[in-house]
């Protein structure tokens, strides 16, 4: 029988809608190896979530811990029980976000860019931090930050590009910001413990409930975030090894900061 130390074990936040939801799903059908822990800032929820995907008879395993990244009580208890139930965690994926702007809002609020920042920035600042010593124990750990091409300097910067056009300014700098989280990490982590692979990961412009203009995107005929939780699932099996600290997107993309 299989125990947690043979189990590649990984960490999904936000994971009980939309990307992180679907990640979840074929992450744990991808190997009977794998273990997936399920961040939900409800337990009920999850917990919802994990009885789901346990009807479909995955070839994984599954769990579910409380992880709101807005809150370092939280991280704290999570970081604490991650660390008595398992050896070792092999993969993070800071997956949670937000974007309470409107897709006419020109100028976000203070308030908007205050709990954007909370969960987009400070949540997997805080949240890596804590764990590095648990991904230290994995002979492979890695790190993918869900950002977004929406966070490019360089791709707002060309004013012919496809999405310079898009407003959301809160969320844009969010995501800067969490793209210089990623370098930060590589840099000082590459050479830790077993050597750390961390990436920044655009999940594409895809149909979900972000950003509040779920039917806009369904009308515009974008695809599913099933295609987003395709390419996390490719870093996972070590199929971006090749990118390692850069800024990647789905189908082999990359992106320029």
């Amino acid at each position: 029988m299989s125990t947690n130390q043979d189990k590649q074990i990984i960490l999904v936040t936000g994971a009980t809608n939309g990307i992180g939801l679907d990640t979840v799903k074929y992450l744990v059908k991808a190997s009977a190896s794998n273990h997936i822990i399920i961040g939900a800032r409800s337990v009920q929820r999850g917990e919802a979530v994990l009885r789901d995907i346990s009807t479909t008879r995955p070839a994984g395993s599954l769990s579910v811990v409380q992880l709101d990244a807005d809150s370092d009580d939280s991280i704290a208890a999570a970081v604490t029980l991650l660390s008595a139930d398992f050896p070792h965690l092999d993969v993070l994926i800071n997956n949670a976000g937000i974007c309470p702007e409107g897709p006419e809002d020109q100028w976000p609020t203070r308030e908007q860019l205050r709990a954007t920042f909370e969960t987009n920035v400070y949540g997997p600042t805080i949240l890596t931090s804590q764990l590095v010593p648990l991904l230290k124990k994995s002979t492979h750990p890695r790190i993918i930050n869900v950002s977004s091409g929406m966070g490019s300097i360089a791709m707002m910067s060309d004013h012919n590009g496809a999405f310079v056009g898009a407003k959301y300014p809160g969320y844009r700098m969010s995501k800067s910001a969490l793209n210089m989280l990623t370098a930060y990490q590589y840099y000082h982590l590459k050479s830790e413990g077993e050597g750390f692979k961390i990436w920044t990961y655009c999940p594409g412009y895809v149909v979900t409930d972000f950003g509040r203009d779920r039917k806009a995107r369904e009308d515009m005929g974008l695809e599913s975030s099933e295609t987003s939780a395709q390419g996390i699932l490719e870093i996972v099996e070590g199929k971006r090894d090749g990118e390692v600290g850069a800024f990647i997107a789905r189908r082999g993309a990359r992106y320029d900061w």
